[in-house]
């Protein structure tokens, strides 16, 4: 008996330092909660655009961050038919994978490393939303080589990159005026329709023709329904850009010698009153119009621009796809032009070329090929 006795005593002893080691292991957990919920972050605030093509980043020296989607994950929700497996050319699937964040390239005039941000919408001509590393994104590329008399090697290069954005810049109505050489031709500001407070992001007053803006307004509230706007990020595609004045953009093209033709050319298509900038997404640091390859891998990544590729034409709106963020209304055409050699050319002078470089802070990319936006 005494022996029992003096076993139950040890027990109920050890239950109780047991008991208080939980205790203070519980009460460290919560303090240590606590502190990563209300420890202020060092990333500095998202820089506000000017909404005119001058936004720059914040960082002063950014460097390459790599894409953190695995190659295999999928660009976009799979659809319930769909596999991300298929019969490839050997080893299409793992080049692709490898040359993701690692191909060196100028697909728009500037030197890049890896695909990432445009991997979205290569997908997208694919009509796959598998990943650039699976046999079915392999096989499904290999396809639409062969059906562009491209050697069907099923594996992302330059050749097959420039076919697709020949495709896509002629999609869009004013690059292919532009590419006839010539330039669209403003509408009066007085016919133009304003955006509500809640439809801008800032204080910088939109104005779009008033079929646009009415798309835009529809976009957005299938974006909502589908979750990708909501409170959690009310800045989510609202319009930091849209109608610009032609006179304005002369005057800054010739100021700041930055309209060489990828961020910004001597004729915009946000003369048009067809074409808006929203917001997509920031990376810390950086402004919602920066084209750093940083901040456009950021944005290629979220789900916002993601939606966006797959959603935004069921409304009329394509992408210039250096630019997650620039959308353009194709529901009716732009106004008739006049010569691109007739307008002022001062600041669109090739950099390789003489011409004074841009001062730091001024978006301008010495490109050998002409873009249009």
């Amino acid at each position: 008996m005494a022996a029992r006795w003096r076993r139950g005593t040890r027990e109920r002893r050890r239950g109780r330092r047991l008991g208080s080691i939980l205790l203070v292991l519980l009460l460290t957990g919560c303090v240590a909660g606590a502190g990563w919920l209300f420890w202020p972050t060092s990333a500095p605030p998202p820089e506000t655009p000017t909404g005119d093509g001058a936004d720059e980043p914040v960082a002063a020296a950014p460097q390459y961050v790599p894409s953190n989607d695995p190659p295999a994950a999928p660009l976009a929700p799979l659809p319930l038919d769909e596999t991300c497996e298929g019969s490839a050319p050997p080893g299409a699937a793992q080049a692709n994978a490898d040359s993701l964040n690692t191909m060196s390239w100028a697909p728009f005039g500037r030197q890049e490393v890896g695909w990432t941000i445009y991997a979205p919408r290569i997908g997208a001509e694919l009509a796959t939303a598998c990943g650039p590393g699976t046999t079915r994104f392999a096989a499904a590329l290999a396809g639409w080589q062969a059906g562009h008399r491209l050697a069907p090697t099923g594996v992302l290069d330059g050749a097959t990159f420039d076919v697709m954005k020949t495709r896509w810049t002629l999609a869009r109505p004013f690059a292919a005026i532009n590419a006839r050489g010539e330039c669209p031709n403003a509408p009066a500001q007085s016919g133009l329709s304003a955006a509500r407070s809640d439809e801008v992001y800032g204080s910088k007053p939109a104005y779009l023709r008033p079929g646009a803006l009415d798309a835009y307004r529809r976009l957005v509230e299938a974006a909502r329904k589908d979750g990708v706007v909501s409170a959690r990020d009310p800045r989510v595609l609202t319009i930091f850009s849209s109608f610009r004045d032609p006179a304005a953009d002369a005057a800054r093209c010739a100021r700041d010698n930055n309209c060489q033709g990828v961020s910004r050319t001597i004729c915009s298509a946000h003369r048009t009153g067809l074409a808006i900038d929203l917001f997509v997404a920031a990376a810390p640091g950086y402004g919602p119009d920066s084209s750093t390859d940083d901040n456009r891998r950021f944005m290629a990544r979220s789900d916002v621009y993601r939606w966006l590729v797959v959603n935004a034409g069921r409304f009329g709106f394509v992408n210039y796809v250096f630019e997650p963020w620039h959308w353009e209304w194709t529901g009716e055409p732009p106004l008739p032009g006049v010569p691109i050699s007739s307008l002022p050319q001062e600041g669109s002078q090739p950099l390789d070329q003489g011409a004074p470089a841009p001062q730091p802070g001024q978006k301008a990319s010495p490109s050998k090929t002409h873009e249009v936006r």
